[in-house]
Order: structure tokens, then C-alpha cells, then sequence
């Protein structure tokens, strides 16, 4: 009885310690390598005029001037399932959409606002769009909240000649 009243704690000790010690935080949960980029994504869901973007994005005294390469989006379309039952294999293809997409990775970038200037040119090379915002980028979280914070994000939509931050 005397050995078991000594051996209980340390137990209990190297029981809490290991949990301390997982990569879940105990919640469960294992927390991936995944990670995340700091930078600005943009949309332009009506891409047919958009050929190339650049952003100009300054913070702290400083600016940036980040590479973006806008490619294609694409939206799922069904194409059907084999069957009506619960265990029915449905399939679905990308179908592109019009619009396009890029990301611009921007070390540094802070969880504060930034100045962003984005210009949109055509194929010919001639800006069409040009519009100044302050944005706010957020921590990413790419694990989900319990695996602990990445770098900040924002994501600019261009649509009706109008900005919209996500």
C-alpha cells in the first residue's frame, strides 16, 4: 500500500506532463504542418478584361511592391451519381468561370492597416482600374484555432468597379 501511495503521484505527474507535451494541445486534435503565407488575395470574379495586376502596399514607413500572377478560377459542376442510395458515388468536375485569381506574399505584413494601391490593365497594357484602401489584415489560421496562430491575410474582391475586403 505504502509503494502504491508513492507511485500514484508521479503517475499523476508524468500523465499531466505528457499531455502537456502533445501536439493537440490535449484538445484531441492533431495539429498538421500546414502552414500559411502573410500576403493579399485577390479576386476579380469578371476577369475578361483583367490581364495583370500589381499592388503597391505600404506600412511602418516602408512599401512593398509584391510579384502577382493572376490565373483562372473555376467553379464545381456536377457530373451526377451513380445512384440514388446513401452510398451513391456522385462526381463533380472545374469548369472555369470568367473570373481570376492571384496571391501576393508580403513579409512583414502586420495585423494593422496597411495602405494598398491596386491597378488593373487590360491586354494592351493600359491601367484601367486603379483604387487606394486602407486594409486590416488578420491572422490565418491554418490548422484551425486550437493549433495556434500564422501569419496575416486579407483578400481584396474586385466587382462592379468597387473593392470589397475579406
Amino acid at each position: 500500500m505504502r509503494a502504491l501511495s508513492r507511485t500514484l503521484p508521479v503517475a499523476a505527474a508524468l500523465l499531466a506532463l505528457a499531455a502537456c507535451g502533445s501536439e493537440d494541445g490535449g484538445a484531441g486534435r492533431p495539429c498538421t504542418l500546414i502552414g500559411s503565407e502573410p500576403g493579399l488575395n485577390l479576386i476579380v470574379p469578371d476577369g475578361s478584361r483583367v490581364a495583370a495586376a500589381s499592388l503597391r502596399v505600404c506600412w511602418g514607413g516602408t512599401c512593398q511592391e509584391p510579384r502577382i500572377e493572376l490565373t483562372p478560377t473555376s467553379k464545381a459542376v456536377s457530373t451526377g451519381c451513380d445512384g440514388d442510395g446513401p452510398d451513391a458515388a456522385c462526381a463533380a468536375s472545374a469548369s472555369p468561370d470568367g473570373g481570376k485569381s492571384g496571391f501576393a506574399r508580403l513579409d512583414g505584413l502586420p495585423k494593422a492597416p496597411v495602405q494598398v494601391t491596386l491597378r488593373l490593365r487590360d491586354g494592351a497594357g493600359r491601367t484601367y482600374f486603379t483604387h487606394r484602401l486602407d486594409v486590416t489584415p488578420r491572422a490565418t489560421f491554418p490548422n484551425g484555432p486550437h493549433c495556434g496562430e500564422g501569419p496575416p491575410q486579407a483578400a481584396l474582391t474586385v466587382a462592379n468597379g468597387q473593392v470589397a475586403v475579406r
